[in-house]
């Protein structure tokens, strides 16, 4: 077992006045979950991709990165190549695929680190096989295929030319075709198997071209808790390794999973005020009666929404109050009303609802959004506490 590094910032965000606290256990202990869920009553269970783009999702990717391959992840996931670089950098060595690529992409550096790469296109497909020649390499690549989400990925209309040159480059010793890949639109379950039925034609379609890919997945968190037939040989687990369910609220039965992150802060200024009173910007809060504002040092420049201004509540001390006013960038107001709520409590923004505080999901209604953009948008100012 490897040692789990920690974040830049991380020893000081114990005394830091707010921090984003990282259960590592969580993450190992919802990836177990989620792959005994997914390989219930089938002999053959599907591999497990742990994504940790985007820094995996807020929490910290070379933490949680680690943690994942010590809790046995098959692949990593990221969106792009200096994500998966980083990675590489920080020791991880699990199998990597890095799958969003610009016009100017370092497919040599990803070739010479050991990372898989998603193509979606007969040019990167062009473009790795000559940077493998070069390099005397054989690159690992997955072919991803748009299935009807109109993003990234090879449309229909390029799949038997691509998957020929595909064959031709495998021949020449310049790549391996590991995988195929698609991503599912989540618009509704007939939409998804429609979605899988198209994949279903590009498999077949790859393995008449001479490939014969052992990697085949287009299900991320939703689909591959709730659509049997959608997990193919591996699965990609984003939000859920996060203890997030991707439909905001509510998991399938027989599946528990625990939030990684706990977003928290301390009370930096308390004032009594009275009846009338106002509060932040455009006094669109007053008070109506005699209370206590808190004041929280977390603002919209630290991921706090701004749209959750007025609707959004904290824990203090064990007990719930609401922000009031404008979220600012720096800070925002919390209502204590007669609480004995001092400078230095420490203030819970959201974490694991089972202990009374609220949730990244209440987060996310009351900004209206959802939770993967609560949890991802906290900035680097809120140092990452690894534990």
């Amino acid at each position: 077992m490897t040692d789990t590094p920690r974040t830049s910032g991380s020893e000081r965000a114990e005394g830091s006045f707010r921090s984003a606290r990282i259960d590592l256990d969580a993450v190992r202990g919802n990836l177990a979950a989620v792959r005994a869920f997914v390989g219930r009553g089938v002999d053959t269970a599907p591999r497990v991709m742990a994504v940790v783009k985007a820094n995996a999702y807020g929490h910290g990717a070379v933490a949680v990165a680690a943690a994942a391959q010590e809790a046995g992840a098959d692949w990593l996931g990221v969106a792009d190549i200096g994500e998966a670089l980083e990675l590489r950098r920080n020791g991880i060595t699990a199998p990597l695929l890095a799958w969003l690529h610009g016009p100017d992409a370092d497919f040599s550096a990803a070739i010479e680190a050991g990372v898989g790469l998603g193509i979606s296109s007969a040019a990167q497909l062009r473009q790795v096989a000559d940077a493998a020649a070069a390099l005397s390499r054989t690159a690992s690549v997955q072919l991803k295929l748009d299935s009807g989400l109109s993003r990234n990925g090879l449309p229909e209309s390029d799949w038997a030319a691509v998957f020929a040159a595909a064959r031709t480059a495998e021949l020449a010793g310049a790549i391996t075709v590991d995988g195929l890949f698609s991503h599912l639109a989540n618009a509704s379950a007939e939409a998804d198997a429609a979605q899988c039925a198209q994949f279903d034609t590009g498999i077949a379609a790859a393995r008449r071209a001479g490939l014969n890919p052992a990697l085949l997945h287009i299900a991320a968190t939703a689909a591959a808790l709730t659509e049997p037939a959608a997990r193919y040989t591996m699965v990609r687990i984003g939000i859920g390794l996060y203890g997030l369910s991707p439909w905001g609220d509510g998991l399938p039965d027989g599946l528990e999973l625990t939030p990684v992150m706990t977003l928290a802060a301390r009370v930096a200024a308390v004032r009594r005020v009275t009846a009338g009173t106002a509060a932040s910007y455009d006094y669109t809060w007053r008070a109506e009666r005699e209370t206590t504002l808190a004041l929280v040092p977390l603002g919209y420049a630290d991921g706090i929404p701004r749209q959750a201004s007025g609707r959004a509540s904290v824990s203090i001390n064990g007990a719930q109050h609401p922000i009031v006013g404008r979220v600012a960038m720096d800070q925002f107001i919390v209502d204590v009303g007669d609480a004995p709520v001092q400078v230095g409590d420490e203030v819970v923004l959201f974490g694991d609802p089972r202990s009374g505080v609220p949730s990244a999901e209440d987060w996310a209604d009351a900004a209206g959004t959802i939770n993967y953009e609560i949890v991802t948008r906290i900035g680097q100012r809120v140092p990452r506490s690894i534990r």
